[in-house]
């Protein structure tokens, strides 16, 4: 059996939650961004389903490391599932993803009818 020293009780637990941010762009996309470093493309798995959005995927240990040989274990492993409930303004068939360096980037581009416009004011004479 292996001895693992200084281990947190939550990476133990075999599921985590990857760091995310959210925001809007200047050119009214909302952007999700999730940090997970160490994963393949074929390891993430992302749904768009009844107005939600939900990744998931599974973050494997490293294998060519014995088990025995860990003093500590500070990365995340395991499955991870992270949701969001997205506004009816986004269209949901357009959805992009991409993944590079680490971070997977997901793409949600407002409905054309849901994006801000310049109402011009005319003048009457």
């Amino acid at each position: 059996m292996a001895i693992v020293y200084f281990r947190d009780q939550d990476a133990a637990r075999g599921s985590w939650m990857p760091p995310v941010d959210v925001y809007e762009t200047e050119g009214h996309d909302l952007m999700v961004k999730a940090e997970l470093a160490g994963m393949t493309r074929e390891d993430i798995e992302i749904t768009v389903e009844n107005g939600t959005l939900v990744l998931k995927g599974q973050k494997k240990f490293d294998e060519t490391i014995k088990e025995e040989h860990y003093r500590r274990i500070e990365r995340n492993y395991g499955q991870f599932f992270r949701s969001f409930t997205l506004p009816n303004t986004v269209d949901t068939s357009k959805v992009a993803a991409d993944y590079k360096n680490g971070i997977l980037t997901v793409k949600l581009p407002f409905r054309e009818e849901a994006k801000p416009r310049t109402i011009n004011v005319e003048v009457a004479a």
